[in-house]
């Protein structure tokens, strides 16, 4: 029996991408060295391994391709948007009010933290400076109340990472491209998923606190005001981002400006708040700015050295090859997401939501068409699952986010044992997306109607 040349290079790449990996070298860096290193390999098999056609050439094409257009142009409005409405103050604000609104609750300061991670989601979108945010606001605060350190801990890190699933999010973007869907189906689809883990973190800590009060106090040194107060400080914090977010989400929604128009009105917007506030100086707007670009670079490093690392793979025939593979699984498409979804649950033990989406997305989509497989909820699925590699270790960026920030005496053990509830939520939720697909196909197909 012939060799089979294109599995032997499929299997190759793969090899040589992981032990690189592991080598500590810059991942973007990579990606593309190995691309180039198999496209020349594959160049000199020639007819072995039916890679004829120029490999290089088809990479500088498709990179042309990818930045001549403008589906990649709202990442990085969106971030801007995001770390200028970090800066804004308003955050505080927020978590003053809603703290005072829930003072008399057992575990109010967690379920305040939960909301304002939602308000952060749906107006930041930067996980780091989300977690690190309401690590640096509220977590001293849950600690000097007598939380329970696990749980205050678990509690500010998953609140923090909602921003990578609810709208606008850069990850849902990103996952445009390779899944060759719209930004607007995949932020519609998502806004019933973002809820739902909401409402599952809500729902385990209210019980949770109720059934054992002394996890989570009633807050200590939160000063008595009359309920109106509270409430005025709570919409002074809350209506400015959600009327920016609704402005940005419903000109897309609505079909009055398309995803990159949609994302300059939210950069323009977060700085009019900020400027508003007495926030924006050429100090913050510099600071601003090279944020902006930092994230921006290093997520179209990874885009890039991605790109060449399946370019390259799909003209050596691996397309093929793990389309064969994943069809020969003995279980039908259910079983096939089944398996997926477990594949990339375990890469986010290893690697970055960056590299997941850029890397097993562009091979796995031929593999969906084929089984009759609805993308946009298979992307949901993946977008979900991903939002546990923020939390699981050794990876878990929110983890290390958080430790950075965390008072003296939080330990990676704390962190580690704090974040296993709120990864068993993630998973619920999971399950219960893929049991019911409506709740991310029914949106978009209302909306487009």
């Amino acid at each position: 029996m012939a060799l089979d040349w294109n599995g032997v290079f499929v299997a190759a790449m793969f090899a040589s991408f992981l032990g690189l990996l592991l080598s500590g070298y810059p991942v973007a860096f990579v990606l593309a060295g190995v691309g180039v290193a198999f496209a020349a390999l594959g160049h000199l098999a020639g007819p072995a391994v039916d890679a004829d056609l120029p490999l290089l050439g088809l990479v500088v094409d498709r990179f042309y391709g990818t930045l001549s257009g403008y589906g990649l142009v709202p990442l990085p409005l969106f971030v801007f948007m995001g770390h200028m409405l970090d800066r804004s103050g308003i955050a505080a604000d927020l978590l003053e009010g809603l703290q005072l609104l829930l003072r008399r609750v057992a575990g109010g300061l967690a379920l305040a933290v939960t909301l304002l991670g939602v308000v952060l989601a749906a107006s930041t979108g930067i996980i780091g400076a989300s977690v690190a945010l309401l690590g640096t606001l509220a977590l001293p605060s849950m600690l000097e109340d007598g939380y329970q350190p696990e749980l205050a801990v678990g509690t500010v890190a998953a609140a923090g990472c909602l921003g990578i699933l609810i709208p606008p999010s850069i990850m849902l973007v990103l996952m445009s491209e390779p899944m060759q869907l719209s930004v607007g189906d995949l932020f519609l689809g998502a806004v019933f998923p973002g809820l739902i883990l909401a409402g599952l973190y809500l729902g385990y800590l209210g019980v949770l606190c109720a059934l054992r009060p002394r996890l989570a106090p009633a807050a200590r040194g939160v000063a008595a005001v009359p309920r109106g107060e509270a409430l005025g400080r709570v919409a002074r914090g809350l209506v400015p981002p959600l009327a920016l977010v609704l402005a940005v989400l419903g000109s897309i929604f609505l079909g009055v400006a398309s995803p990159s128009e949609a994302a300059g009105v939210g950069a323009a917007g977060a700085t009019a708040l900020a400027a508003l506030r007495g926030r924006l100086g050429l100090a913050t707007l510099r600071e601003v700015s090279r944020a902006t670009t930092r994230t921006t670079a290093f997520i179209f490093a990874i885009f890039l050295g991605a790109t060449c690392f399946a370019v390259v793979l799909r003209g050596l025939g691996g397309d093929e090859v793990i389309e064969a593979a994943i069809t020969a699984l003995p279980f039908g498409p259910t079983g096939v997401v089944l398996a997926l979804m477990g594949f990339v649950f375990v890469l986010g033990f290893f690697l970055d939501w960056i590299e997941i989406t850029l890397i097993v997305l562009p091979l796995v989509e031929p593999v969906t068409g084929a089984l009759g497989i609805d993308k946009l909820w298979f992307t949901m699925l993946v977008a979900v699952c991903l939002q546990t590699s923020f939390l699981t270790p050794p990876v878990g960026f929110a983890l290390f986010y958080l430790k950075g920030v965390a008072p003296p005496g939080i330990d990676l053990g704390h962190l580690y044992r704090g974040v296993v509830p709120f990864v068993a939520l993630q998973l619920l939720g999971l399950a219960l997306l893929f049991a019911f697909p409506g709740l991310v196909t029914w949106l978009p197909e209302v909306a487009w109607r």
